[in-house]
C-alpha cells in the first residue's frame, strides 16, 4: 500500500539545483493525489517564495513553510496557521547571540516579507531582492516573526549551530539548511516534524502513513518522525545516517523516482 502522505523538502530535494521542477517530478506529484494521498511540501522557505512552486505543480497540495512555523495552502495561496516567535524572546535571543559573537547579523521573517539589518548579506542573494526591507535592530525585533535568521559570515554552519544550541538550549529551535554560516531559529519546539504531525492529526493520519524526503539538518526532525524516510544522494552526512531509505540526487529527480516506485 502506498504512503497516505508524501512530505518533501524543496531545495536540494524536490527541486533541481537551478531551482526548477522537472517535468518528470511534476508528473510524479500528480500520481500522489490521483491515488488519494496527500502531498505536503515541507520547507525552510517562507510562503512568499512558494508562488512559482505552486504554479509549477498546478497548485497541488499543502506547504509547511519556515521550518514548521507556517502551514500554507497551495491551492488558495493562503496562510492557514502560524507559530510566531514573541517579541520578548526575539529580544532575548538577539541580545545573547550578539554578546557571544558581535559579528552576527540578523533578519526576521514574517508571513509576507522580512526585515533585515543593513549589513545582513547572503552573498549571491541580495536581501532587498528577496522581498525584504532594511530596519534598525529595534524595529527588527519589535514585531513577532515566524523565523529569526542569524548570519555569521565565514562560519562553519555545523560548528556554529552546535555552539548556539549550547548557549540557547531549548529556549528556541535552532537549525540550518545551507553551507554558509546562516542559522534559522524558530519558536521553541517548532520543527518540520511538529508541523507535519499537526497536519497528520488534522487528516487522521499517523507517522506510519508518511514517507518523507530531505537533504539538510533542518529536515532531521521530520525524517526521524516519519514512518519511512528518504535521504537524497546529495544529502548532508547527518541526514544520510538516520533515514530508512536512500534516493537518487535532486538533479537526477530522486524524489520522482521514489514516488514512481511507491505509487506504481
Amino acid at each position: 500500500m502506498p504512503p497516505r502522505l508524501i512530505a518533501t523538502d524543496l531545495d536540494g530535494t524536490l527541486l533541481r539545483s537551478d531551482g526548477t521542477v522537472s517535468a518528470r517530478t511534476i508528473a510524479a506529484l500528480a500520481l500522489i493525489e490521483k491515488a488519494g494521498s496527500t502531498l505536503a511540501m515541507v520547507t525552510g522557505r517562507p510562503p512568499r517564495w512558494m508562488r512559482p512552486i505552486a504554479q509549477a505543480v498546478d497548485h497541488r497540495g499543502l506547504a509547511i513553510c519556515a521550518n514548521g512555523a507556517v502551514l500554507y495552502d497551495l491551492h488558495t495561496e493562503q496562510i492557514v496557521r502560524s507559530h510566531l516567535i514573541a517579541v520578548e524572546l526575539l529580544t532575548e535571543v538577539v541580545g545573547t547571540l550578539r554578546e557571544i559573537e558581535p559579528d552576527f547579523r540578523f533578519a526576521v521573517e514574517h508571513g509576507t516579507g522580512f526585515v533585515f539589518e543593513p549589513r545582513f548579506n547572503l552573498g549571491r542573494w541580495d536581501a532587498d531582492s528577496l522581498g525584504g526591507r532594511p530596519a534598525d535592530l529595534e524595529a527588527l525585533i519589535g514585531t513577532p516573526g515566524t523565523k529569526l535568521l542569524a548570519l555569521c559570515p565565514g562560519a562553519d554552519p555545523d560548528t556554529l549551530m552546535a555552539e548556539v544550541v549550547k548557549v540557547l538550549g531549548d529556549a528556541v529551535t535552532v537549525t540550518h539548511s545551507s553551507a554558509s554560516g546562516l542559522l534559522e531559529i524558530s519558536a521553541p519546539g517548532v520543527t518540520k516534524a511538529t508541523a507535519l504531525a499537526d497536519l497528520c492529526t488534522d487528516l487522521g493520519l499517523t507517522a506510519q502513513d508518511v514517507a518523507a524526503f530531505g537533504d539538510m539538518p533542518n529536515d532531521l526532525p521530520m525524517l526521524r518522525w516519519a514512518g519511512r524516510s528518504f535521504a537524497m544522494a546529495n544529502a548532508h552526512p547527518d541526514v544520510l545516517a538516520v533515514v530508512t531509505d536512500h534516493a537518487a540526487a535532486n538533479n537526477d529527480d530522486g524524489v520522482a523516482q521514489a514516488i514512481e516506485s511507491l505509487f506504481g
